[in-house]
């Protein structure tokens, strides 16, 4: 099969379009046509270098296509299926596993990180993993919505708790977690505030359902955020941009907010003091992912239609260096997705 590999740690140039040989079907597996894989920030800061991650490497964990065979201890599926992949990597069998709790699992990961992922024809992977899919929903759009709306669930429902009539603050509005974590937060009857770096990505916010939108190149956050808020502050804070805007982020909170994150885009020195932390009564909690339930629940709101992934540009698989280059660059609004 075709594939996109990298051999060594770098830029886009090191994406090799190549010949690999096809997955080989295990009785427990199900092997899977990809016919569309979304990019994420993961996969660029596994192509500059991640620890734990072996050479070569297939990225991509965000997986839509088609069963093409299923191995004989696997029930319920066949061939010819419509199907999205869960891009979680877990072992299935600890405690936590066992809970529920699969982003806990001592060996979670995901695909394309210390696994094979979906730059490439063909894959095959547990049974656990598939969730079929809608004739509604296309392969382009269900690639798109696995990672970043699961991971937004979980940050806003999951760990945030959030509630009717609250007020959230979610940065970069135009990534995949930012238009995730906008309708996440609509769902629940929430008021939104979105940040976003042009014109055109702040209408766009406001089409997702964002009441009030900030430039985040033009305008400082905490001081828009607390004239929007008559000087109150939100009670949620989205993050995953990192040290960039941490402190506007913190600042940003009422007395007893919650800020959540699940990333560090700009790097991970990020700075807080504690006086403020502990005399406002701020929580900060960390997010990583979410669990299979949670992804099921998800994907419940997509097929009816309340949830939509949104997608901004399409790339064959031979230019996924071209399209490393235009995520990292930050010109999208929604998902890149790469189709083989």
């Amino acid at each position: 099969m075709k594939a996109v590999r990298i051999h060594e740690f770098g830029g886009p140039e090191v994406l090799r379009y190549e010949d690999v040989p096809d997955p080989i079907l295990r009785k427990d597996h199900i092997l899977i046509r990809i016919r569309a894989c979304a990019l994420n920030h993961l996969d660029l800061w596994i192509r500059k270098g991640l620890p734990g991650v072996t050479l070569p490497r297939i990225l991509g964990s965000d997986i839509s296509g088609e069963i093409v065979d299923v191995g004989e201890y696997v029930t319920g599926f066949k061939p010819g299926q419509r199907v999205l992949l869960a891009p979680m990597v877990f072992c299935n069998h600890c405690a936590k596993c066992g809970a529920g709790l699969q982003n806990q699992c001592p060996e979670f990961s995901v695909l394309g990180n210390r696994v094979d992922g979906g730059y490439c024809e063909l894959i095959a992977v547990p049974a656990v993993n598939v969730v079929p899919i809608p004739d509604s929903l296309d392969f382009i759009q269900a690639a798109s919505v696995p990672l970043v709306f699961t991971t937004a669930w979980h940050m806003l429902v999951g760990r945030a708790d959030i509630k009717l009539g609250q007020t959230v603050l979610v940065l970069g509005a135009n990534s995949g977690v930012g238009i995730a974590a906008i309708q996440v937060a609509k769902l629940f009857g929430t008021t939104v505030i979105a940040t976003a770096g042009n014109e055109q990505k702040m209408e766009k916010a406001r089409e997702l359902g964002a009441e009030h939108v900030v430039n985040h190149y033009q305008q400082k956050i905490s001081a828009e955020v607390r004239k929007i808020m008559n000087k109150k502050g939100v009670d949620i804070v989205v993050e995953h941009v990192g040290a960039a805007t941490w402190e506007e982020s913190v600042k940003c909170l009422k007395p007893g907010g919650t800020l959540v994150t699940c990333g560090a885009t700009t790097g991970y020195d990020a700075k807080i003091d504690l006086r403020f932390l502990f005399s406002r009564q701020l929580s900060l909690l960390g997010s990583y992912m979410g669990t299979m339930g949670e992804l099921h629940e998800v994907m419940k709101h997509v097929f009816s239609g309340k949830l939509k992934p949104v997608v901004d540009r399409v790339f064959p698989l031979a230019e996924a260096g071209a399209a490393h280059e235009y995520l990292q660059n930050s010109q999208m609004f929604g998902k890149v997705v790469l189709v083989p």
